[in-house]
């Protein structure tokens, strides 16, 4: 007589410890929900209120990145929006590499490339300076104190 597993049964015993798979998932649901929020406040501010498009400029990111406000808002974008797409390219590579090699490879050019970028976009958003002190009158915007 042959005795059929029950469906769903697993076929090895669970692994102990975290199950990174599933707080994966739940990062996914989470941060695209606040993705939407975030993304869709920006392009409202940017985009509907005002001028429009027309008002974008340098003045006009100077102005934004003025206040502590719009950097952790574009600050969470960057963060969310980088480690949403890592993740799921992530997860691309772990269903179609089969190759352990070229999946270890792939997995760490992505995470190379996040890192990278979020890093450099941290760093332009707390530094971004549109009137440095020192700088000469002429290379600096028209909207800055002449010193």
């Amino acid at each position: 007589m042959t005795t059929i597993e029950a469906p769903r049964t697993p076929s090895r015993p669970a692994r102990k410890g975290v199950n990174w798979e599933k707080w994966g998932w739940i990062y996914m649901r989470a941060s695209g929900v606040l993705l939407i929020v975030l993304i869709f406040g920006h392009l409202f501010v940017n985009l509907v209120m005002g001028e429009g498009v027309k008002q974008i400029d340098f003045a006009f990111i100077g102005g934004k990145y003025a206040t502590p406000f719009w950097q952790i808002w574009d600050l969470l974008m960057l963060w969310l929006a980088m480690i949403h797409g890592g993740n799921g390219m992530r997860t691309l590579v772990n269903d179609y590499s089969y190759n352990k090699v070229v999946n270890r490879i792939l997995k760490g050019a992505i995470l190379a490339a996040v890192v990278v970028l979020v890093v450099l976009g941290t760093l332009v958003i707390f530094t971004f300076e549109p009137c440095p002190a020192g700088a000469p009158a002429d290379l600096l915007p028209s909207f800055c104190p002449v010193k």
